[in-house]
């Protein structure tokens, strides 16, 4: 065929192309639909869809109200589906489709808000300079009432993802200087480093929320960032008002997941907090962490994993939970050299006051250190009531100088010599003189109780506290070393 005959034939196919785009712009695009067969518990089966681990779906119920739910595991071609918040009203058959938002959800002030696959976009949240102040639930709604999401200087917040890379272990900086977290008996006897993960090991009612509210107070970090996660209701907006206060709250950012909160939100909010966390930390922020609590992350773990089917092992934890713990925690810590950091509290529920619980075991293996708050120090009116022989900073030997952990060796040598012979003193049996070492514990004793005491209100930098520990030990004889 001559190029004079084709011409024709090209100019008619390009007028069915114009002709077919009004059609095709039109149309609507084909949907995959899955249906729901069976809901039990915390867990929904569906047939129908292919989508992977992670993949965000809705389920239509019978007033068109959409339930939002997430993949969770799948067995064949059944996938397993956790609801987002309560399932009332679903039906069997409920139509169920990968999650697709048409717009950012009012009062967020999103921007950068591109279209991306279902499955991805479910991941990501707000992101930015907006969150300082704040407090937002794990999906990135504001539960203040202050209006959407928007700096001071106007901006507004980004998509970010919620799952990022890991540092590379070999790109990580080391931990090599101090932070100052504002309370004495740390800053002393359990210096904290820039990029530390600690653990904070108690039972309930003895001071932890305290302790943590003082530290977003009075830390040097440039920003914190609180994780409650599945703590009661009440406590959120106690901690807001009361503990945090509007001086914490003024650099911080809280992520609030409570108690009634399903346990898929649960660890969402967790993983949320963790990845503002990154996100300060990548402009080179240092960040102070504070996670409360580790334990209900864990049962939340535990609750999805039983119910899709994984059999329970230490203690009625199913292995999975043991290997989330340390994908959770190693997110914190330093960046590159010259980078920012993470610094993370991460508080361990002792149920029963058993230190030998099995997340709280497993909590030890994976931080950098703990402190051990002691329910019969709070009982007897001695607040923060840090167990200081029972509580461990890894890392203080890097970012203290000698000089200093010599003080606080010597400092522990004291307490403990004194708490050995608790029972002797109370009952007059001991002799003064008889023991050159436990004199010197006695006399230095009523100055170290006034060390580890700390009012809400007061506040101790780490010079100063540092001071005030090798001012107390200088006055101490040699012999109670």
């Amino acid at each position: 065929m001559t190029r004079t005959a084709r011409a024709p034939q090209a100019a008619s196919f390009v007028r069915f192309l114009k002709e077919c785009r009004p059609i095709v712009t039109a149309a609507e695009p084909l949907e995959l639909r899955g249906r729901l067969t069976r809901s039990a518990g915390l867990v929904m089966e569906v047939v129908g869809l292919k989508l992977p681990v992670g993949a965000r779906v809705a389920v239509v119920q019978a007033d068109n109200a959409q339930l939002d739910a997430e993949v969770v595991g799948f067995s064949g071609e059944r996938l397993f589906l956790m609801p987002i918040s309560e399932p009332q009203g679903i039906r069997p058959g409920a139509v169920v489709v990968p999650f697709e938002p048409t717009a950012p959800r009012p009062g967020l002030g999103l921007r950068n808000h591109p279209r991306r696959r279902a499955e991805d976009r479910a991941r990501q949240l707000p992101m930015g300079n907006a969150l300082l102040g704040r407090v937002i639930d794990p999906s990135g709604t504001p539960l203040d009432r202050a209006g959407p999401l928007v700096a001071a200087d106007g901006s507004a917040c980004e998509l970010r993802p919620l799952a990022r890379r890991l540092i590379n272990a070999m790109d990580r900086a080391p931990v090599r200087s101090a932070l100052d977290v504002g309370i004495r008996a740390i800053n002393g006897l359990l210096t904290v480093g820039r990029g530390q993960r600690i653990g904070l090991f108690s039972g309930s009612g003895v001071g932890k929320s305290v302790l943590l509210g003082m530290m977003a107070r009075y830390t040097t970090a440039d920003v914190i960032v609180v994780g409650l996660i599945g703590e009661r209701g009440r406590e959120v907006k106690e901690f807001i008002d009361d503990i945090l206060a509007a001086e914490g709250l003024r650099r911080a950012v809280v992520v609030a997941a409570p108690a009634d909160t399903t346990p898929l939100v649960r660890m969402q909010g967790a993983a949320y907090a963790t990845s503002i966390a990154e996100y300060f930390r990548d402009q080179g922020r240092d960040v102070l962490l504070l996670m409360d609590s580790l334990t209900r992350y864990a049962m939340a773990a535990r609750e999805i994993a039983l119910a899709i089917g994984e059999p329970p092992a230490t203690k009625g934890y199913p292995p999975s939970v043991f290997a989330k713990l340390p994908q959770l925690v190693e997110r914190a810590g330093n960046a590159s050299a010259g980078g920012g950091s993470i610094t993370g509290f991460y508080t361990v529920l002792t149920e029963g006051d058993d230190p030998q619980d099995p997340v709280a075991d497993a909590a030890r293996a994976i931080l950098d250190g703990h402190i051990v708050l002691s329910r019969a120090l709070a009982e007897a009116g001695h607040f923060p009531a840090i167990d200081v022989e029972a509580s461990i900073s890894r890392v203080m030997p890097a970012v203290c100088a000698a000089p200093q952990i010599e003080c606080a060796r010597r400092f522990r040598a004291l307490f403990a010599r004194y708490q050995r012979n608790h029972d002797l003193l109370s009952v007059g049996a001991y002799v003064a003189g008889a023991d050159p070492a436990l004199d010197a514990a006695i006399a230095a004793h009523p100055r170290m109780e006034r060390f580890l005491q700390q009012s809400m209100t007061e506040r101790a930098t780490l010079q100063r506290s540092q001071q005030e520990l090798s001012e107390l030990i200088g006055s101490v004889p040699a012999a109670g070393a």
